[in-house]
C-alpha cells in the first residue's frame, strides 16, 4: 500500500475512476445548488455503455486477484482508506454541503458517522462454520465473494450510504463500482480519486452519469450483485432488471416510520429526540420519524412541547453554521413535497406550526410544519413525505394504534416511548419493521444488520449478516472413510 496522508482532494476537476485511472467523458453535466436553485459551475462525467463495459471488465479482473488477498490485508487497505478520508474530512464536508445543501454541522456529522461505520465493519470476520466433525466426515460452511458489485447510492447521504456498501463489499473480497445519484456525484468521484491512490487497480471504481446509467449497470451480465438504496418505485425496477441475469440484489427502500408515545412518557425528555429525528435533514431520511402517535391523555401537552421545540430548529444553507437542517436537496423532491403541502389548505388540516410557504424564498427551502391530528387516510399519514412536514395523531387503544402503525405498506423502522420499559418493548415487538427501538429511533450502526420489511426492502446492509450478503454460501462435505 502506498502512503497517501499528503494527498488532498482540492481542485475543481472531476473524473470517472476506472481501474485506478481518472477518465474523462465526451459529455458532462452539472449539479444544482439546493440553497439557491442555480447550477453549480463544476462539470462531472456522463458515462456511456462503453464506460460501463470497460469498468466491469476492469473490476472483474481486479476481483480475481483481490479475492486471494487475506482478510486481514483487505481490512488494512480499507482502514488506510478511512484514514485518508479523515485526513481530508474538512474538504469532503465542504464538498458535501455544496452538492446536497446540508449545513456544515450536518455534513460534518455524516463524515464522522461514515468513518465510524467503516471501521466498525472491520470488527466482523467471516469464518468457516463447522456443522459436523466426526470420524466419518466433516461438514463446513464458508462464504465466498460474489465478484463485481455495484453500489447505487442516493442523494440524501451520498458519503455514508456509499461507504457502508464499499466497506462490506470490499472486505468480503469483491470489487466495487460506485454509482452516485446524478443529484450528488461530487463527493463520490473524489472518494474514488482518493481510493485510486490506495487500493489495487480496479478494486474500487466510480461512474457518474444520468438516469440511464443505473439500467446499464443493473442489466449488465458481468455484474454479480446490485446494492441499491432509494425509493420503493425505483427499487422494484432494479429487482426486475436484476431478474434477467439472476443477480444478487439488496434493497434498502423507503420508510414511513412510526413513533408511538405512551401515556407514561417523560415528555420533556422525549420531545427533543423525537422532533430532532423527525426533522433531521428536513425529513429527507428513510429512518426519519414520519408519523407520531400520541396517547390522547397527554396529546395536547405533548403537541405544545413538540411545537415549542421545532419552532427553534434553524433552517439554513451550506454556509450557516447554526442551522439544523437545510433545503430539500433537489427540484424533483421539492416538487413532490410541495404537492403534499398543498393538501393542507385543500383539505382544511389544522396546522400547529408552519404551513405557509414564502414566495420570496430561494432554492428548495420549505418551513418546518406540524399538522394536528389529520385523518388516518390522508397522504400525510399514508405516504412517506420525505420533507419537513410531520403529522401528530391521537390514540387511546393499544391494539388499535399498533394496527394503524402496521397499516403501511412500508416497514423500515418504528419506536415506542414510555417509562414502563417492559410494556414499551412488548409493544415495540408487535411492529412490522426491520429495526425497532424503545425510547430511541434511528440508532443504527455497523454492529447490527439494517433492512426493511414489506416494501421497505430486501436483504440487509451492515453487520455480519450484511457481509454475508456480499457472498455466496458454499457447503463442503468431506468423507473421511
Amino acid at each position: 500500500m502506498t502512503a497517501c496522508s499528503a494527498y488532498t482532494i482540492n481542485g475543481r476537476t472531476f473524473h470517472n475512476v476506472i481501474d485506478n485511472e481518472l477518465v474523462s467523458t465526451a459529455k458532462t453535466r452539472r449539479g444544482t445548488d439546493a440553497a439557491t436553485g442555480q447550477l453549480l459551475n463544476i462539470e462531472v462525467p456522463v458515462s456511456t455503455q462503453e464506460d460501463v463495459d470497460r469498468t466491469v471488465d476492469a473490476a472483474h479482473a481486479a476481483f480475481l486477484k483481490w479475492r486471494e488477498v487475506s482478510v486481514d490485508d483487505r481490512a488494512a487497505y480499507i482502514a488506510k482508506f478511512a484514514d485518508a478520508i479523515e485526513a481530508n474530512q474538512q474538504e469532503f464536508a465542504q464538498l458535501l454541503s455544496k452538492e446536497t445543501g446540508k449545513p456544515p454541522g450536518a455534513a460534518s456529522i455524516e463524515l464522522f458517522i461514515s468513518l465510524g461505520w467503516v471501521r466498525g465493519t472491520l470488527k466482523h470476520k467471516l469464518t468457516e462454520e463447522v456443522i459436523e466433525e466426526n470420524e466419518q466426515r466433516s461438514v463446513v460452511v464458508r462464504y465466498v465473494p460474489l465478484g463485481v458489485g455495484v453500489g447505487i447510492v442516493p442523494w440524501n447521504f451520498p458519503i455514508l450510504l456509499g461507504l457502508i456498501k464499499l466497506a462490506s463489499c470490499l472486505y468480503a473480497g469483491n470489487a466495487l463500482i460506485w454509482k452516485p445519484s446524478p443529484f450528488s456525484p461530487y463527493t463520490a468521484l473524489k472518494l474514488g480519486e482518493l481510493g485510486s491512490k490506495i487500493f489495487p487497480k480496479g478494486v474500487f471504481n466510480v461512474l457518474s452519469g444520468e438516469e440511464d446509467l443505473g439500467p446499464l449497470l443493473t442489466g449488465h451480465p458481468g455484474v454479480a450483485k446490485i446494492s441499491f438504496t432509494g425509493s420503493v418505485a425505483t427499487g422494484k425496477k432494479v429487482v426486475a432488471a436484476c431478474a434477467t441475469t439472476l443477480k444478487r440484489v439488496s434493497l434498502e427502500l423507503g420508510g414511513n416510520d412510526v413513533a408511538i408515545v405512551r401515556s407514561d412518557v417523560d415528555i420533556a425528555a422525549a420531545v427533543p429526540t423525537i422532533a430532532s429525528i423527525a426533522f433531521m435533514l428536513a425529513g429527507q431520511v428513510c429512518f426519519a420519524i414520519k408519523r407520531v402517535y400520541v396517547h390522547e391523555s397527554i396529546y395536547e401537552e405533548f403537541l405544545a412541547a413538540f411545537v415549542d421545540f421545532v419552532k427553534n430548529l434553524k433552517s439554513g444553507g451550506p454556509n450557516d453554521a447554526d442551522a439544523y437542517f437545510g433545503p430539500l436537496q433537489n427540484s424533483m423532491q421539492h416538487a413532490k413535497v410541495l404537492d403534499i403541502f398543498g393538501d393542507i389548505s385543500k383539505n382544511g388540516y389544522k396546522v400547529a406550526l408552519g404551513g405557509e410557504i414564502s414566495e420570496e424564498s430561494q432554492g428548495f427551502f420549505l418551513p418546518a410544519t406540524i399538522i394536528d391530528n389529520p385523518p388516518e387516510d390522508s397522504r400525510l399519514v399514508t405516504l412517506e413525505q420525505f420533507g419537513p412536514i410531520v403529522p401528530l395523531l391521537k390514540w387511546s387503544d393499544e391494539d388499535d394504534v399498533v394496527r394503524r402503525a402496521n397499516a403501511s405498506l412500508m416497514g423500515l423502522g418504528g419506536s415506542v416511548w414510555g417509562k414502563d420499559i417492559k410494556a414499551a418493548e412488548k409493544m415495540t415487538r408487535r411492529l412490522e419493521a426491520g429495526t425497532v427501538w424503545v425510547n430511541s429511533h434511528f440508532e443504527i450502526g455497523p454492529e447490527a444488520p439494517v433492512g426493511g420489511h414489506k416494501e421497505s426492502g430486501l436483504g440487509v446492509e451492515s453487520g455480519l449478516e450484511g457481509l454475508k450478503g456480499w457472498c455466496n454460501m458454499q457447503s463442503i462435505f468431506v468423507r473421511k472413510t
